[in-house]
């Protein structure tokens, strides 16, 4: 039984320390107030902070729903719900104190928001199944000040008004390369906010941000302003596909296409969602049930995305010398009673064309791959003997009855 826990968790602290820190937000001025300064002498706009809206009732609901049904709430459920809570940190006091009131537990987990350290004794360890599993890896020092140092790089680089995009990229479009380097500057932070969703996925974030950052120079040469779309909009599905096929393309050993890893994702949804509602690892039969799709191609979805071993990883902690292919059958191999018997039955063949003409033979050998292994058709065996399919075919008839007329055709019978 879970006990409810006391003390605050990290994220509450986190919203304490928020409270503190975080200014207020600058109210957005309103098309009424461009109208009334008209004549005024335009300013140089700059980009205001603008506050996201808390989750909505369906949303937190669906989430209360969830937790009375198990009896706890996770600490990252929380958090994906209230993935901007420092904006809106009243609503999320009054979701803790709402789940406190319907007796639903909160649980802090001990990994934080992207590592993922066991804790044993722990109810969401208990549901989680190896399979959805990820690897912990620890990120060099190096690499995470690169990346304090590259936020803190593109957090100087001021943002852009809808006027001041309209404008770049009606100079864009006579090839001002300063325009273009404005834009994507402007937009360095935005590829960072799609990127930090995909970590985890076998790339490291420097990598996920600079395939993204390949996404946004595709929608800058791309982006049409005429039509109406904010930039950002339209970059945000560029960025995206350039990490997803990126992802695709180097995070397996063996290539996955896109649509199928696509499909691999929403399974891993699936399935974890099932774990949660259920307690359990879902059957095979009730993840297809939940994807409507069929059984067969659920059962393929599992195999091909398995992680790739090396036949040299070691077994064991102790025994160095055993390695993983030591244990795996080769079912290519033919055992030794099958060779020799393969050995018997060549030569019981071989004696029973013996008594055949040399043509005989070789059509027969063709015919059946008895010398290569490969059966060749009776077009293919008359262009090397320069004659009709149909005298082929007579050739071959007549030596096999001269074969079954063989007194080794006895011993032929047993196999």
């Amino acid at each position: 039984m879970v006990k409810k826990q006391t003390k605050p968790s990290k994220i509450v602290k986190i919203v304490k320390a928020v409270i503190k820190k975080k200014p207020a937000a600058k109210p957005v001025p309103k098309a009424a107030d461009k109208s009334a300064h008209k004549h005024e002498a335009p300013a140089q706009p700059k980009a205001r902070y603008v506050r996201s809206a808390p989750p909505d009732e369906e949303t937190l609901s669906r989430l209360v729903r969830k937790g009375q049904q198990r009896g706890f709430i996770t600490e990252n459920e929380v958090l994906f719900t209230f993935n901007n809570l420092e904006d809106y940190v009243d609503a999320f006091r009054e979701f803790l104190d709402r789940i406190d009131r319907i007796g639903v537990h909160f649980i802090e987990m001990k990994e934080g928001i992207l590592g993922r350290e066991k804790e044993h004794g722990d109810v969401y360890t208990k549901i989680r199944t190896t399979h959805t599993q990820k690897k912990s890896s620890e990120v060099p020092e190096l690499s995470q000040d690169s990346i304090q140092m590259y936020l803190r790089e593109i957090g100087k680089i001021p943002l852009l008004n809808g006027e001041e995009e309209v404008a770049l990229a009606k100079r864009k479009e006579h090839n001002d390369k300063e325009a273009e380097r404005r834009i994507i500057e402007a937009n360095l932070r935005l590829v960072v906010s799609i990127a930090k969703k995909f970590v985890g996925k076998q790339l490291s974030l420097l990598d996920l941000i600079q395939e993204g950052n390949i996404g946004l120079f595709r929608a800058v040469k791309k982006f049409e302003y005429r039509k109406g779309y904010k930039f950002s909009t339209y970059a945000t599905w560029w960025i995206r596909q350039a990490i997803t096929r990126a992802l695709a393309d180097q995070s397996r050993t063996i290539r996955i296409p896109v649509h199928m890893v696509e499909t691999i994702n929403r399974f891993m949804q699936v399935e974890r969602r099932l774990i949660q509602d259920l307690g359990r690892e879902p059957l095979p039969e009730e993840i297809a049930a939940e994807m409507n799709e069929p059984l067969e191609k659920v059962q393929h979805i599992i195999r091909i995305s398995q992680d790739t071993v090396s036949l040299e990883t070691s077994v064991g902690d102790d025994d160095e010398d055993s390695k993983l292919e030591d244990f795996i059958e080769d079912i290519k191999t033919i055992s030794p009673d099958r060779a020799a018997a393969r050995e018997l039955l060549r030569d019981y063949v071989n004696n029973a064309m013996k008594d055949l003409s040399p043509r005989e033979q070789k059509i027969l050998e063709m015919r059946f791959g008895l010398m290569d292994g490969v059966s060749h058709t009776l077009e293919e065996v008359g262009k090397e003997f320069d004659v009709t399919r149909e005298r082929i075919r007579q050739i071959e008839a007549k030596a096999l009855e001269k074969i079954q007329a063989h007194p080794m055709i006895d011993k032929l019978r047993d196999y």
